[in-house]
């Protein structure tokens, strides 16, 4: 049986929570953030943020890529997001493997050639999220007057810490 049951229970609880009120399409704070698909993440909790405050944007590593780019054009130009915020994490799977060894796998696993795919592994995650900040800096599709920052959350003890470019 599928988990998604739970789900729909729960739901039937968030539901009375949740209320009637109609929130404004476009993110309260202008802010969208892009940051890790991990499971120990909770972006709105550990922000501070309610429903209808920002956009968060997660893929495996929280990494900038062409689709979260255009996520982010959209965000900005439809939504009036002003400011971008990469948040990437401490022992994030992301570090845990290679390309060359991870496409050897799938190819093997899957029979699947995926050599020419890049699936963004890093080694530092503070240097990944400079990385990615200097990847939104250089976007032509991402005005320069938008406020772009970095940071890091430790999954160990919720605390997040800013880092530099």
């Amino acid at each position: 049986m599928s988990y998604f049951e739970n789900f729909l229970n729960a739901n039937k609880a968030y539901v009375d929570l949740h209320g009637t009120a109609h929130l404004p399409l476009k993110p309260k704070t202008k802010v969208a953030i892009v940051t890790c698909m991990d499971s120990r993440l909770h972006v709105a909790q550990a922000l501070g943020l309610a429903l209808g405050d920002a956009h968060i944007l997660r893929n495996a590593g929280g990494r900038v890529t062409e689709d979260m780019i255009r996520s982010l054009v959209i965000s900005q130009q439809q939504m009036g997001t002003r400011e971008i915020v990469v948040l990437h994490h401490t022992d994030c799977g992301a570090q845990t493997f290679k390309n060359d060894e991870f496409t050897a796998y799938l190819n093997k696993e899957l029979g699947v050639d995926v050599s020419d795919q890049d699936f963004l592994p890093f080694t530092d995650v503070e240097e990944s999220v400079r990385e990615d900040m200097a990847i939104l800096r250089q976007s032509p599709l991402i005005p320069e007057d938008v406020i772009i920052s970095g940071a890091v959350y430790d999954v160990d003890t919720g605390r997040m810490t800013q880092v530099l470019p």
